[in-house]
């Protein structure tokens, strides 16, 4: 499949989930389990990165746009990262969560709502206290791409979200 006929598979399904009116927000575990591309397994392999359990489910890894179904647990969050050369892309489908670019104020997310993160550009994304969080993660191709893991959302930092 082509990168163009990826990117339609992504958003048609994406826009039918809005449109179907399965976007409500997910505020419990058994919601969070009937994500529309699968929760998938702990996320045992980068834990250490990340405050709370988060769960990966691998949507495409080997066509050139790797793409992950990414869970959170109610108040878990990943480090600070930066991604070199290549940047990210959230598509969030289910509940309510944040994101956060260095130096300016988190964004709360819902569903639907996209964040395109440019290269070099440290920040961080999770779920809110209360609600589990989706997103598809779509690493943004480049040659030499690297994620750079930094320092932990402090506690503090966190409980100044509602």
């Amino acid at each position: 499949m082509s990168k163009f006929g990826l990117w339609v598979l992504v958003l048609l399904l994406i826009g039918g989930n809005v449109m179907a009116g399965e976007n409500e927000i997910a505020v419990d575990e058994t919601t969070a389990k009937k994500v529309i591309f699968g929760m998938g397994q702990e996320n045992t392999a980068y834990a250490k990165y990340f405050t709370g359990k988060s769960y990966l489910n691998p949507i495409t890894t080997n066509n050139g746009v790797p793409m992950y179904n990414v869970t959170f647990e109610p108040g878990c969050r990943n480090n600070w990262h930066i991604h070199h050369k290549g940047g990210q892309i959230l598509l969030v489908t289910s509940g309510r969560g944040w994101f956060q670019q260095w130096g300016e104020k988190p964004r709360e997310l819902k569903p639907g709502d996209v964040v395109n993160i440019p290269a070099e550009v440290k920040h961080w994304h999770g779920a809110a206290k209360d609600s589990w969080f989706t997103h598809i993660a779509v690493e943004v191709p480049s040659e030499g791409g690297s994620a750079e893991w930094l320092e932990p959302v402090t506690d503090e930092e966190y409980n100044k979200l509602k």
